[in-house]
């Protein structure tokens, strides 16, 4: 298989296209040896680790992540996933009795069972507001979620970039439109860290939440959750332990809580230096230079799906970020999605994520674009779809 100059970077399976980074990301060998630094640092001793050496290193990978995302530090905590993310959010919430939370038909199933959890328990409803798919323009989704927008809504909860469909939501014109009606926001940006640009204070959302181990290639288990400073009073970790009620005054309530949740391995968030640093080096231009290739060049492997499979394209480029999602032609019904996905990997070794029905039944292939990947692994993709489906 053709390799670009970057593959030796990561561990991934030569034999493998994979075209599958928007799942769970993959980690490049200098930052995952950096990570086993830290580990091997904890475990020669573990309590001068946890009682001297931890936190300081924690604010170090924290505050460098913070200036990154545009966030103010302070304001900026790690999590082990958005998903935690979201879920800190929604159960600190005091909710009401026919209260209304709204979010979109695109939402991250494990963030929309949160939802519905979190709305249950307060009898309060979750109202979902259907945006179109097929996209002809973004202004489609502003529309959307406007239009169910009540007197009753006390938070709207928004991905930045869609798992299903990949589409980049206007989310900085989302926000903004909802907190002039009075309307916080809650933004999953599992996929959008290292993806598209990030500026937080900017953005102005109450809370944000990001993968890291995803576009970033940083290890699994790191996850950031910003909220905005005059709501941090209200945010509380998933898991209350010691920070809440330590006595120190050097570090907000929010900043302590987040910190300590219980022992675990915090090798993941200190690794975040070197995530910054390598990823950053790796093309002219840094991070801004990368972002802008791997969308470039997922901008072209749809473009050829779309012209072998004979579909047309689902959405504009500005809808476009790292993903993209092409439709399969009417044929591809024939397979259960989870079925194709495997015959993909057993016969042709392409990791792909094939994606179940949207609307009318369209089954959806979402390729991903990172930095090792390059053109004719897509037009090998082209060429087993067409075969399969019977198009040759």
């Amino acid at each position: 298989m053709c390799q670009n100059q970057w593959h030796e970077q990561w561990l991934l399976e030569p034999d493998v296209t994979f075209l599958n980074h928007g799942s769970f990301g993959a980690c490049p060998l200098p930052v995952l040896q950096a990570q086993q630094r830290f580990q091997v640092q904890l475990e020669r001793e573990p309590v001068r680790f946890f009682s001297r050496e931890w936190e300081p290193l924690l604010d170090e990978a924290r505050n460098q992540l913070a200036d990154f995302v545009g966030s103010p530090r302070e304001d900026l905590v790690f999590v082990a996933n958005a998903t935690m993310g979201v879920n800190a959010v929604l159960r600190s919430l005091q909710l009401q009795p026919g209260d209304e939370i709204l979010t979109t038909d695109h939402l991250y199933n494990a963030c929309r069972n949160a939802l519905e959890f979190t709305a249950a328990a307060a009898n309060a409803r979750v109202v979902v507001a259907s945006v179109p798919f097929p996209l002809a323009d973004t202004r489609e989704i502003v529309t959307a979620v406007m239009d169910r927008v009540s007197p009753r809504t006390k938070l709207a909860v928004l991905d930045h970039i869609t798992s299903q469909t990949a589409l980049v939501f206007p989310i900085a014109q989302l926000v903004r439109e909802l907190a002039a009606v009075g309307v916080d926001t809650l933004v999953d940006g599992a996929q959008a860290p290292g993806a598209v640009p990030l500026n937080l204070a900017e953005l102005g959302a109450a809370y944000y939440t990001g993968n890291c181990h995803k576009w970033l290639c940083a290890p699994k288990g790191s996850a950031f959750l910003y909220v905005r400073r005059d709501q941090q009073e209200m945010i509380r970790p998933p898991v209350i332990s010691h920070g809440a009620n330590s006595l120190r005054t050097d570090k907000s309530r929010f900043q302590l809580e987040f910190y300590w949740m219980g022992t675990d391995d915090p090798s993941p968030y200190l690794s975040m230096p070197a995530v910054l640093e390598f990823m950053g080096s790796l093309v002219a231009g840094g991070w801004s230079g990368l972002m802008a290739q791997n969308h470039d060049l997922a901008l072209k492997a749809r473009g050829l799906l779309a012209e072998a499979l004979g579909v047309p394209l689902p959405c504009p480029e500005e809808a476009i970020g790292s993903m993209a999602v092409v439709p399969l032609p009417e044929i591809a019904k024939a397979f259960p999605a989870a079925k194709l996905q495997e015959i993909l990997y057993d016969q042709y070794q392409i990791q792909v994520k094939i994606n179940p029905p949207w609307t009318d039944d369209i089954w959806l292939v979402r390729v991903s674009a990172q930095i090792y990947n390059h053109q004719s692994q897509y037009e090998k993709l082209a060429l087993a779809l067409k075969q399969l489906l019977h198009l040759v």
